[in-house]
């Protein structure tokens, strides 16, 4: 379910969907790099101004799930217009700084990014631009990529199914509102 807090600034009611913390796991593959699955813990948050703050680090996983070595970091700030355009400034721990431009789908929560602007330092390897879709789907949040370089066109490289972070503050307010269960327990279940 989303929930719209009541201290979130008007504009970003469309981008509800994205607040909270997420973790989950997905798929890399990208020519010249080395194909894997990663986890990611994503937080989208607010402090009563006009944009969302987001944090993102992923991990390469070994087969069995277990942490291997980081992956990527990117932080960054989302906004909304008043014609449902959403604008992105991230900043990637590679070196490379992006503005992305989009928009909301009508009557879903989804949002369709393609950049605008590449900033890279020395050290950074080549990029030369991306796409990026996000979407709120059966409670999960959704997102695949794609970026090219100079060499390559553009591809899909990442993707990832995150799961809602659930705090032990949420949990308590969850327990405060429960309805009353039957005793036995088994009853619930009928």
């Amino acid at each position: 379910m989303i929930q719209i807090p009541s201290d979130l600034h008007p504009d970003l009611v469309p981008l509800a969907f994205l607040l909270g913390n997420w973790a989950g796991a997905g798929v890399t593959d990208f020519p010249g790099a080395e194909k894997a699955n990663f986890g990611q813990e994503v937080s989208f948050t607010h402090d009563g101004r006009d944009f969302l703050e987001y944090h993102s680090h992923t991990w390469v996983l070994d087969q069995d799930g277990n942490k291997v070595k980081p992956l990527e970091s990117e932080s960054g700030y989302w906004r909304v217009g008043k014609d449902r355009k959403v604008e992105v400034v991230m900043v990637r721990d590679d070196g490379v700084v992006e503005v992305w431009y989009g928009e909301l789908a009508d009557k879903k929560p989804q949002i369709d990014l393609a950049t605008d602007a590449v900033a890279r330092t020395a050290a950074s390897g080549p990029y030369s631009g991306g796409k990026r879709l996000y979407g709120y789907v059966k409670s999960d949040l959704m997102w695949v990529g794609e970026k090219q370089t100079p060499e390559i066109p553009l591809r899909p490289y990442m993707s990832a199914q995150l799961k809602k972070v659930v705090s032990p503050e949420e949990v308590a307010e969850m327990a405060r509102n429960l309805p009353e269960l039957p005793d036995d327990g088994i009853a619930f279940f009928k």
